[in-house]
């Protein structure tokens, strides 16, 4: 069993305390999963990605995407068949599955389409604007320190 062992980086990083948990669920969750259906993950744009997976043989109505606390869930149910076809070779998957994937902070789904047999689920990153760099003026016995552009 291989583990991951995170202390020597507490010595440097603050607020990361998840990451370690973060990658413990999600190596259990990649060994519990199936291979079925496979997708792909892409990085469209800086802050934009899309998960595709191939769903064929499912059609809208039999897909449901489901975000909860973080944690993305696509899930297909095929509808009982009853008609009384009889195969002698059936290649074509057509099994219920779920697949789950931990979203980011400040990442979140923001559509989903399906054509030609793939699910798109659009994904992207909003961070706040209280999240984002900004500079912080320092005060002095003088007053605030001044750039070099405005004490000339």
């Amino acid at each position: 069993m291989r583990t991951l062992d995170f202390s020597p980086l507490y010595k440097s990083v603050i607020g990361f305390d998840r990451l370690a948990q973060i990658l413990d669920s999600a190596h259990r969750a990649e060994q519990a999963q199936p291979a079925y259906p496979p997708y792909n993950i892409e990085l469209v744009g800086e802050n934009q990605y899309r998960i595709s997976m191939a769903v064929a043989g499912f059609s809208i109505h039999e897909v449901d995407i489901e975000v909860d606390h973080g944690l993305l869930k696509i899930s297909g149910k095929k509808a009982s068949e009853n008609d009384s076809r009889q195969f002698l070779y059936r290649g074509i998957a057509a099994r219920d599955f779920e697949r789950k994937f931990q979203l980011a902070d400040y990442v979140r789904v923001i559509g989903a389409t399906m054509e030609n047999g793939l699910l798109h689920v659009e994904l992207r990153r909003e961070i706040p604007e209280a999240m984002k760099p900004r500079k912080i003026a320092i005060q002095g016995a003088t007053g605030p320190k001044k750039s070099a552009s405005e004490a000339a």
